[in-house]
């Protein structure tokens, strides 16, 4: 069975297809990095532009060079409505052209599910968290689609606070991999930032005060201070790291379960990926690189996923749809 998955929730536009037997068979993935880097974040309009020129030839490209796909799946949501509505319409109107079901798939689960992907995964319960640009999350997943939230970020998303983070330190966009490579030429140790939120219980996070203390401590450097900038950079890192794995820490010891699933696009930092690995007496797994930041595959994969579980349900585009309002798969067959 092959399920084309088809993303375009925010600045990347994925079309992928999975084939149920052998896995991966065909992948394209564009981003719209260049386009928004001029303006130091995403423009939601030149997004849906964008995709609305691209798609269809992906699309086009996958349907000559691949199988033909038995079921269309698409980003319903969250993200941007207008780049959603590109995927979403021509997601359905391919199944319908085609007289084949379509799926409309929750992008937090689908970046929950990608580590699934490679053939010797754990699988249900695990701990996963879902770091981004836009989410910080902590959930525990004791099935396809039964997801408890056990943490999120009162105020900024991790990625966020990365990015601009990195603008404080004039790096350019995107804002992580640049601020994580500069991390990397420093011993820090220069800066004591804050490690929020790890006085108190539970599992939610906050990063606008720590935001805030890389916005003071910029503030007192020279502007020739190269040094001092790339010391910020990974005394920044580590406070946002040591953070990280210190609630995931205590996710895992909450619920009782070893195994601890991390995706999103921060999930490709490595010094957060150095950390997690270290934890004690935890399973702890990644996608692979290119799995972390938006992508058709992963669309494909959950598509497949819970079509094969039973679902049948073509959902409309949400800006908001949080992963713990899931269910289960459902047979019924449209839901708005």
């Amino acid at each position: 069975m092959h399920v084309l998955g088809i993303e375009t929730s925010c600045d990347e536009t994925g079309v992928a297809i999975w084939d149920s037997d052998s896995g991966l068979v065909w992948e394209r993935l564009f981003s719209q990095i260049d386009l928004h880097a001029e303006y130091g974040g995403v423009v939601p309009e030149l997004a849906a532009r964008d995709h609305l020129q691209r798609l269809a030839r992906m699309v086009e490209a996958a349907l000559k060079e691949g199988p033909a796909p038995d079921v269309v799946a698409y980003t319903a949501g969250p993200g941007l409505v207008g780049a959603l509505l590109v995927g979403a319409a021509l997601g359905q109107s391919l199944a319908t052209g085609r007289d084949i079901p379509a799926i409309g798939i929750n992008h937090l689960e689908a970046h929950l599910l990608a580590p699934l992907m490679e053939p010797d995964a754990p699988g249900f319960p695990f701990v996963a968290l879902l770091v981004s640009g836009g989410h910080t999350l902590l959930i525990e997943a004791r099935g396809l689609g039964e997801y408890k939230l056990l943490g999120t970020t009162l105020d900024d998303a991790v990625g966020e606070a990365f990015d601009k983070t990195a603008s404080l330190l004039d790096l350019p966009y995107p804002g992580g991999p640049a601020l994580a490579k500069l991390a990397a030429t420093s011993e820090g140790g220069r800066f004591t930032l804050p490690r929020p939120l790890l006085n108190r219980p539970g599992c939610d996070f906050s990063f606008s005060g720590l935001k805030t203390a890389a916005l003071y401590a910029v503030k007192e450097l020279a502007p020739d201070d190269k040094a001092g900038r790339a010391a910020l950079a990974h005394d920044f890192e580590d406070a946002v790291v040591d953070t990280l794995v210190a609630k995931c820490k205590r996710a895992l010891g909450m619920t009782g379960l070893d195994t601890l699933i991390v995706a999103g696009g921060v999930a490709a930092n490595q010094r957060l990926r150095e950390r997690l690995y270290e934890l004690p007496d935890a399973q702890v797994r990644f996608p692979d690189a290119a799995l972390c930041t938006d992508n058709g595959a992963m669309i494909a994969y959950a598509g497949w996923l819970r079509w094969n579980a039973g679902e049948r349900r073509a959902y409309d585009v949400r800006a908001r749809w949080p992963l713990d309002s899931l269910r289960p798969p459902s047979k019924e067959p449209h839901d708005g």
